[in-house]
């Protein structure tokens, strides 16, 4: 089976910086985050509540002051506020029923390509503070997946880019190799964020299957997935960031295939429907 061949590669071994306070000892559980998505929305409600929360104590402080100015002001923000209010929680619940419900409610721009990845951001930033940040961006990430993945989008194969980190393992690196060179598909190797963005902006991708650990992962999502289709593995980390990382291939091929498959199959019927008119008269 022919492998694909990189189309850029770099030798920098740093670690990235999402991991500058890593102190090198080993990662909890082996350096799998995985996480129940309830996680997730769980996190993303605590996180509209603290900021509908903030955002209360600050009227509350100023609105004396704003009333000195004009007089109706406090109460045009509060009813400002609850509108907000109710718009957040109607948005956090339509999350939750896309994702049970086993169908997405609300067009791409508005969720997995739009406010979604601003909410993802956001409660990682509140994640952190109680040392759970890579589960939760984890389990954001399998949402946001999710919904990607039920566009049922197809591009052809030319038109997809595999975009890896320079720390897979190379059993990985070998396997994710001959995945995408049985479909056919470029991969490339982004050792920074911009290098990554650079070849997406010289090569325009209609779609990218992205391979990085979860703090990268958010970093690129928020950067990328709001202009392009993006589908996001993330990797165990058995020895730590940014040193031999291992995937899901099986994952990893499955998207692929969803992505490239589709005209791969309609090629073949195509052959197979040709064949006649070919074939010699009775």
């Amino acid at each position: 089976m022919a492998k694909a061949q990189l189309i850029h590669i770099e030798v920098d071994r740093r670690l990235g910086h999402e991991w500058d306070e890593w102190n090198g000892r080993p990662l909890p559980n082996s350096g799998d985050f995985s996480a129940a998505p309830g996680l997730f929305f769980r996190f993303a409600a605590l996180t509209i509540a603290a900021t509908l929360a903030a955002l209360a104590l600050l009227l509350y402080l100023v609105g004396p002051r704003l009333a000195g100015v004009w007089r109706p002001a406090p109460d045009v923000l509060w009813i400002a506020l609850a509108v907000l209010a109710a718009a957040y929680w109607l948005y956090w619940g339509l999350l939750v029923a896309s994702f049970y419900a086993g169908k997405n409610l609300l067009p791409e721009r508005l969720l997995e390509r739009g406010p979604y990845l601003k909410l993802m951001n956001y409660t990682s930033l509140l994640a952190r503070t109680f040392g759970k940040r890579d589960w939760v961006e984890h389990a954001a990430i399998d949402i946001y997946n999710t919904f990607a993945e039920r566009r049922g989008r197809n591009v052809g194969k030319g038109e997809l880019l595999v975009l890896i980190p320079r720390c897979l393992s190379k059993q990985a690196l070998d396997g994710v190799l001959e995945v995408a060179g049985r479909y056919e598909v470029p991969v490339f190797v982004a050792t920074r964020g911009q290098l990554a963005r650079r070849v997406i902006r010289e090569r325009r991708p209609r779609a990218v299957v992205a391979v990085a650990c979860e703090r990268d992962m958010m970093t690129g999502l928020r950067d990328v997935a709001g202009k392009l289709p993006v589908l996001g593995l993330t990797m165990q980390l058995p020895n730590g960031p940014c040193r031999d990382a291992t995937i899901d291939l099986r994952q990893m091929e499955k998207w692929v295939q969803s992505l490239v498959g589709l005209e791969t199959r309609s090629a073949g019927e195509r052959t197979t429907e040709q064949k006649p008119e070919h074939a010699p008269a009775s």
